[in-house]
């Protein structure tokens, strides 16, 4: 493996200067906030705990800050880009700043939500700064998409952080929680100041990391079946589950029906129940009939 230069990555200089010399002004549309930290960078690599072997894909690189330091560790890193000045840009500023490991990267020059192959071998990690507009989705997505991702580490805003990290019977647990730990065991993995971000955000970042379950949740249920009983639970939250799961059993009657099979009490709320929980009641959908 080739060493990197000492100054491969990007200080906030390089940034501003490839954000010039590109036009480019950071968008809110696109959530865009780039990091200029060395360190922070350095710190999210160690954090996500990537090994040399690793294939490693990441969402929205921007300018290529996290892209670099990433190079440094993983065997290859595949980058997701939709922004088409940015996508164009990145391989240039990857073979000028770590000509020996250019060959190890790859881009794709799309939409995340819409990408379902990758160049090269299976992405065993997700490690990326996700636009804080498409956080939830792009996560699930990937998850989904790419059952070999073993180990995920993402930086998002720090209230969709405590909402995928969210434990049943927390205020802020819903359905990026459950959803989430459909694939993985989830938790919060540290916190990111504002001020290593350019433009600066008006909101606090955080670090979730994600660990692929080795097993699945043992279900009958199809994830879909699943996801359709979350959904309908947390539509109208304050709701006990007999009133709130109605519309998607066929009646109040048949939720109940449903939810005693499962074990799970009618007066409950979906914020009491596990993601096993979601899955037993799904399972028992025609309990009522």
């Amino acid at each position: 493996m080739t060493s990197p230069t000492p100054d491969a990555l990007l200080g906030p200089a390089d940034i501003r200067e490839l954000a010039a010399a590109l036009g480019v002004r950071p968008t809110k549309q696109r959530g865009q906030n780039f990091v200029i930290d060395a360190n922070t960078v350095r710190r999210i690599v160690r954090t996500a705990e990537v090994r040399p072997d690793d294939v490693v894909v990441e969402v929205g690189p921007g300018l290529g800050s996290l892209t670099l330091a990433l190079l440094e560790v993983a065997d290859r890193v595949t980058a997701v880009e939709i922004d088409d000045v940015l996508a164009a840009a990145l391989p240039t500023t990857i073979a000028a700043r770590m000509p020996g490991r250019a060959d190890r990267f790859a881009l794709v020059h799309s939409d995340a939500m819409h990408v379902t192959e990758l160049p090269g071998p299976a992405p065993t990690a997700l490690v990326a700064n996700l636009p804080y507009n498409v956080a939830v989705p792009v996560l699930l997505h990937m998850l989904d998409t790419f059952p070999s991702i073993e180990r995920t580490l993402v930086m998002v805003q720090s209230e969709v952080a405590d909402r995928l990290a969210a434990a049943p019977g927390n205020k802020v647990y819903g359905v990026p929680s459950v959803k989430a730990n459909w694939y993985a065991e989830v938790k919060r993995a540290g916190a990111i100041g504002r001020n290593v971000f350019w433009p600066a955000p008006n909101v606090d970042s955080g670090l979730v990391s994600l660990v692929r379950r080795t097993e699945p949740i043992k279900t009958t249920a199809s994830k879909r079946e699943v996801f359709a009983v979350v959904d309908a639970a947390f539509a109208q939250r304050r709701k006990t589950l007999r009133a709130a799961l109605a519309g998607w059993a066929g009646s109040a009657a048949a939720a109940e029906a449903a939810l005693v099979a499962a074990g799970v009490s009618p007066q409950a709320r979906g914020e009491s129940l596990t993601v096993e929980e979601f899955a037993r009641i799904a399972e028992h959908k025609e309990s009522g009939k």
